[in-house]
């Protein structure tokens, strides 16, 4: 867990202990927001969009996203926005390595080509807000990734498949623990029997040896942010993406 910081109440002076919260990154690493030690907290008087989110960085990964504003609630009524840390300034890339001398090698098997991207049209995401909220936006996804017919199981079976659809099925995690190595398997057997791809959402992340074994089953999976919009984690989600239901075999 964070550790808290102080923060001072602008309307009655009172100091609050007040925790960051944590979200998971898309490479599955938690990103905890860097609050700003003794910055100046603002009160919320008038809500908007814009003023909701935060850009962080990811320590882990460097990716940097839009995350949720922190904003702490005093005992006199007001609620404040905590001030974060501002971005530091990206790294610079590393220059690529001069290629060096011996014998000329042979270039490595690449995957076969199945034609050019499909074109899509923008992705509206579902606000998460409850569990049903992530079933649905994983949903939303997979028919905008080309599996039109995907829909929410009647009754979630004990191999926990939450979606079901022509060629897919997928299991949606809103839990807030690391999704687990177990999961990520009952998941692909049922792919396997239903000659489908199977694809895994969660809200929480990964646990590592989860990834391990989603990459070794070539698993797409995904972690699912407030906004709705899930965010690839493998090798084999960005495949999925870039090709959608004709995904090669």
């Amino acid at each position: 867990m964070a550790d808290s910081v102080p923060v001072r109440c602008p309307t009655c002076r009172r100091e609050n202990a007040f925790t960051p919260p944590t979200f998971p990154c898309a490479c599955g690493a938690p990103l905890t927001l860097p609050v700003l030690r003794g910055g100046v907290p603002v009160e919320i008087l008038h809500r908007t969009w814009e003023a909701s989110w935060v850009e962080v960085r990811c320590a882990v990964c460097g990716r940097q996203d839009a995350w949720p504003a922190p904003e702490a609630g005093c005992a006199c009524g007001t609620v404040v926005r905590v001030p974060v840390a501002p971005l530091p300034p990206a790294p610079p890339a590393p220059e690529p390595p001069a290629p060096a001398a011996g014998p000329a090698r042979t270039a490595p098997r690449t995957r076969p080509a199945a034609g050019p991207p499909p074109q899509r049209p923008v992705f509206h995401p579902v606000t998460i807000r409850t569990a049903r909220d992530c079933v649905t936006a994983a949903a939303q996804y997979l028919k905008w990734l080309g599996f039109g017919d995907v829909a929410r199981t009647q009754e979630r079976s004990a191999a926990g498949v939450d979606l079901r659809g022509t060629g897919v099925v997928a299991q949606v995690d809103p839990s807030t623990r690391a999704s687990a190595v177990r999961d990520i398997e009952c998941v692909w057997l049922n792919g396997l029997a239903d000659s489908a791809v199977a694809v895994f959402f969660s809200l929480a992340g990964y646990a590592r040896d989860a990834r391990e074994r989603a990459d070794a089953l070539h698993v797409p999976l995904f972690v699912m942010d407030l906004t709705g919009t899930p965010q690839p984690v493998n090798d084999a989600a960005d495949e999925l993406i870039a090709f959608g239901a004709d995904r090669p075999g």
